[in-house]
């Protein structure tokens, strides 16, 4: 694993040790470190917005509870994993209950409604692949520094130090990269 992350995981630890012995500005620095990687992710799963600030927050929400501290060994994939369960859970939720009532449901409009959604799962699945290919034409290098960039919307300050590389080194990656992926969607 890369030490950057487990220096990261080892001051949130910290971190979250402080708050639980009563430093509150302790929490708010944790939140700061992981928020934006959170949404990310969260955003990676769903397109509802609302929902994954809510599922964050409820995550944090738990951390913040003095009275049952979790047995966390690596800050990253705790918040990471909660965060997946959490949003697991509002799906699992939102398939069992309705807010329409039985009167109003028609039974031709369902027929519908699945042969849209497996149209919209294939077209999804498409876009997927077609993804990966455009992602595969990518060197890793390219690939890391678009991570970095689009996903976890880091600075290119920060990514020269997580890359061991110079300011115009990483620019030039990304912009290469870039025209490698504009080239190969318009094939």
């Amino acid at each position: 694993m890369d030490t950057t992350t487990n220096l990261k995981d080892e001051q949130a630890l910290s971190l979250l040790k402080a708050y639980h012995e009563g430093d509150e500005t302790a929490f708010s620095t944790l939140y700061n470190m992981y928020i934006r990687m959170l949404l990310n992710y969260g955003r990676c799963l769903t397109t509802d917005n609302e929902l994954v600030k809510d599922c964050v927050h409820d995550v944090f929400m738990k951390l913040l509870d003095r009275t049952h501290i979790p047995h966390i060994t690596k800050m990253s994939s705790y918040l990471v994993i909660s965060l997946r369960n959490r949003l697991v859970d509002e799906f699992r939720r939102a398939t069992f209950t309705t807010e329409t009532a039985v009167e109003e449901v028609r039974v031709g409009q369902v027929v519908a409604d699945v042969e849209h959604e497996y149209l919209v799962g294939e077209r999804t699945i498409g876009d997927r692949q077609e993804v990966g290919k455009l992602l595969d034409c990518l060197t890793p290098r390219q690939r890391t520094a678009f991570q970095l960039y689009y996903l976890e919307e880091r600075k290119y300050d920060e990514i020269c130090r997580l890359m061991n590389m110079n300011y115009h080194s990483v620019r030039n990656l990304v912009h290469r990269g870039m025209l490698k992926l504009r080239a190969a969607a318009v094939c």
